[in-house]
């Protein structure tokens, strides 16, 4: 994986009157990356990426394309990205086949022999208009037309949703298959498909950027503990803040640690419950992550 960052925000911030959107978000993809962009419904996922793509203004801050500030995209840089969301508006007058063909001049890097196993893997009707396809097909026909042209930046915002897991897995064997130089930015609420193909992790919560991580590192820090204690006690009200989401019932205690360390980690329960008959620590997939972090908050707040 190469050191340049493909795609650059600083400060990004949206407004929508008194609604705020997008607050103060920074990052950076990193080329050659699978970059999965998380939150809650309404967390600014699809603000951030249609700052990004230059279908939105920022309210302040700037976003940066293949080294090309957002707002000057041009062909040169357009004809280098392929892009689909779920609110994707395609021409569905059109016939399958006619859209396809019409899609081919603006790219000067189009292979009809990519875009013929495509059709075949996908299955497409050529001679349905598109308003006439369910919705996955709808994604396929977006997707080939995405595809046929080996882009350098595939952005996906919100792809798979809807589609049943067939439909699902089909599509990213394909993406991955067919571009596997590409850089890929996807938003997506389907976390269990993003943890078998995404190499890093942004998580953005009430419009900001709570952190961004190599899918690995997050998993790999990431427990939860069930601790059995000698004699019932009550649950301290001051624990450490990477204890998410602490529960008792008992003498059983749970949460979920955020940066657990086997010795640090195990000391600071001793320290903070006293006698423990039991200490169980289990990785946990990074769907449950997801949901612990979402839990913890909606408590907060």
């Amino acid at each position: 994986m190469s050191d340049k960052q493909v795609i650059r925000t600083e400060h990004l911030t949206r407004r929508y009157r008194r609604t705020l959107a997008l607050d103060d978000v920074t990052l950076e993809v990193p080329e050659g990356s699978v970059f999965a962009l998380v939150g809650p419904n309404g967390a600014g996922k699809s603000t951030a990426i249609k700052i990004a793509m230059n279908i939105l203004q920022p309210s302040s801050g700037r976003a940066e394309i293949l080294g090309v500030d957002s707002r000057s995209l041009g062909a040169e840089q357009l004809a280098q990205i392929g892009y689909v969301s779920e609110n994707q508006r395609l021409p569905e007058w059109m016939k399958t086949g006619y859209f396809l063909d019409y899609c081919k001049p603006f790219y000067p890097t189009w292979n009809d022999g990519d875009l013929a196993e495509l059709v075949r893997a996908y299955n497409l009707p050529l001679d349905r208009p598109l308003k006439a396809l369910s919705r996955g097909m709808k994604v396929k026909a977006a997707l080939a037309a995405s595809l046929a042209y080996r882009p350098r930046l595939i952005v996906l915002d919100e792809p798979f949703s809807g589609l049943d897991v067939l439909v699902r897995e089909q599509l990213i064997e394909s993406i991955l298959e067919r571009t596997p130089e590409a850089t890929v930015l996807v938003s997506s609420h389907d976390l269990s498909e993003i943890e078998s193909f995404a190499t890093h992790v942004g998580y953005l919560n009430e419009a900001r950027l709570q952190f961004v991580e190599e899918m690995g590192a997050l998993t790999g820090r990431f427990r939860e503990v069930e601790v059995t204690l000698e004699n019932p006690a009550e649950l301290p009200r001051e624990l450490p803040t990477d204890w998410l989401n602490p529960e008792q019932s008992g003498v059983a205690v749970r949460f979920t640690d955020a940066h657990y360390d086997a010795a640090r980690s195990r000391d600071e329960i001793r320290r903070r419950f006293g006698p423990v008959r039991e200490i169980e620590a289990r990785q946990i997939p990074f769907r449950s992550i997801f949901l612990a972090l979402a839990k913890s908050a909606r408590r907060a707040s």
